[in-house]
């Protein structure tokens, strides 16, 4: 894992790097709860803490499919390019490809529907270069949270099963 302030490019690149969106008051609790077994300082009080997480929003974890597409590329390239993404984002649950389109799935950490869709959008475009992907364009987005994913698969309907994590040719 590369270690940098979010939003720096990586070493040798001129590009921005993918940050996530920052983790709500839900992904504290731990930490506040190591803290409260040590002594509070005279300033930031257990109440105070519990205020502040009160006022932020909590994140949740979105399920997010996006689809490509565009002019055939040879099967190796899209598969190395494909490899190399799920080094660079390691959240990627699965990929399967083709040689004019591909589809990815993984899980993305967010406020909101909107902030995991912003991010997801941004993915294929931001990792292009670094990762060497087929010059495609986005054709699909499914974000779900976590709760209608499981009822889906548990109903029987939505994405079947993903294949083992990785990347495979459909």
């Amino acid at each position: 894992m590369r270690r940098a302030r979010p939003g720096a490019p990586p070493r040798g690149t001129a590009e921005r790097a993918l940050t996530s969106v920052e983790a709500g008051a839900d992904f504290d609790e731990a930490r506040d709860r190591s803290t409260d077994r040590k002594t509070e300082t005279t300033t930031d009080t257990r109440e105070a803490r519990e205020t502040r997480a009160e006022e932020r929003p909590v994140s949740k974890l979105w399920h997010i499919t996006l689809s490509v597409s565009g002019v055939e590329s040879p099967l190796k390239e899209v598969r190395r390019g494909l490899e190399q993404l799920a080094h660079d984002h390691p959240f990627l649950l699965t990929s399967r490809y083709a040689n004019d389109h591909a589809e990815i799935r993984y899980w993305e950490e967010a406020r909101d529907l909107h902030d995991a869709a912003a991010v997801a959008l941004r993915l294929w475009g931001e990792h292009r270069q670094t990762a060497k992907l087929p010059p495609w364009e986005i054709v699909g987005l499914e974000v779900i949270d976590r709760e209608t994913y499981h009822q889906r698969i548990a109903e029987g309907y939505g994405p079947p099963p993903a294949a083992p994590v990785g990347v495979h040719p459909y």
